[in-house]
């Protein structure tokens, strides 16, 4: 019951941007508006506000880095490899199955089910998430095609206002100086109205996809909410220093419908339909799986 209780207003609040968008009632001029602002600013500061008081001795362990990304190369790999022989071009299917929703469910899912005690976890994953999947699948892509290497679309990577809220926050940590107390208030009410307005921005981005499931798009979210946070609860039990918190942290991420951001990379049309049915169909799957993995997780 703790497991449904935690995730209902999750997708409660997801299919609330989904209706509000489809019939319109939130314009695309305004959804724009409130994505942009969400992730420029909104998220930005759960970001800095989480690491800037989190104990970074406790979440940035290489071990809880090998438990997550270990897995994540091993999908992105081999389904980037089984893809580019079948079409013998580079595709973003690998990027699709490996990488997970973690700001827009991840964030809020930890939040509410483990506390905001754990988002040090989640913090140290993000981190390197987008660098480092973004960065392959450009290296991938360009290599793949024939085409010259951006090492400017690389350096987007870093630049975007939620590692610059992670470093913010990381350096004020590190620096032990403390903020006036009407500054962390100002930041704290930025978060509070990050993970509503995510949810609600997930749910109007959605309302654009028409589902039209292929056999791609339903063997790649099998893998994405399978197989992918099987790997992770298997690899995090092995590893050592890794405890039973951070273990269901990574599982949980791991277990996130693919992001939305993938769609970025689609820019092949045979791509477009598998990329976005598996957005679109793992987001909506996820609300069965994702309790299943969180009861796995909390026995």
């Amino acid at each position: 019951m703790v497991v449904f209780q935690a995730i209902l207003p999750i997708f409660g609040l997801i299919m609330l941007g989904f209706v509000l968008g489809r019939r319109a009632w939130l314009t695309g001029e305004a959804a724009n508006g409130l994505a942009s602002i969400t992730f420029k600013l909104f998220m930005p500061a759960v970001l800095f506000t989480g690491i800037a008081r989190a104990d970074l001795g406790n979440g940035m362990s290489p071990m809880l880095l090998l438990g997550y990304f270990g897995p994540v190369l091993a999908v992105f790999l081999g389904v980037s490899l089984v893809a580019h022989r079948m079409q013998g071009r580079a595709s973003p299917l690998g990027l699709t199955a490996a990488y997970s929703n973690n700001v827009l469910v991840g964030i809020p899912l930890v939040t509410t089910l483990l506390g905001s005690h754990s988002l040090v976890y989640v913090f140290s994953i993000l981190v390197f998430h987008s660098l480092i999947l973004f960065s392959l699948q450009s290296f991938y892509s360009a290599f793949g095609s024939g085409q010259k290497i951006s090492g400017g679309a690389l350096l987007k990577n870093l630049a975007n206002p939620l590692i610059i809220g992670l470093l913010l926050g990381a350096a004020l940590n590190l620096s032990g100086l403390e903020l006036p107390q009407p500054i962390w208030r100002m930041a704290d009410w930025l978060a509070q109205a990050a993970l509503p307005c995510a949810l609600i921005v997930l749910g109007t981005s959605l309302s654009r996809f028409r589902l039209r499931p292929s056999l791609t798009g339903l063997v790649l979210t099998a893998i994405k909410l399978g197989l992918f946070p099987l790997m992770v609860w298997w690899l995090s039990g092995l590893l050592p220093g890794i405890g039973s918190e951070a273990r269901s942290v990574l599982v949980l991420l791991a277990a996130c419908p693919s992001g939305v951001n993938v769609l970025a990379f689609a820019v092949n049309p045979d791509d477009i339909r598998p990329v976005s049915s598996t957005v679109f169909l793992s987001t909506v799957l996820a609300a069965i799986t994702l309790p299943a993995w969180m009861l796995l997780v909390s026995a």
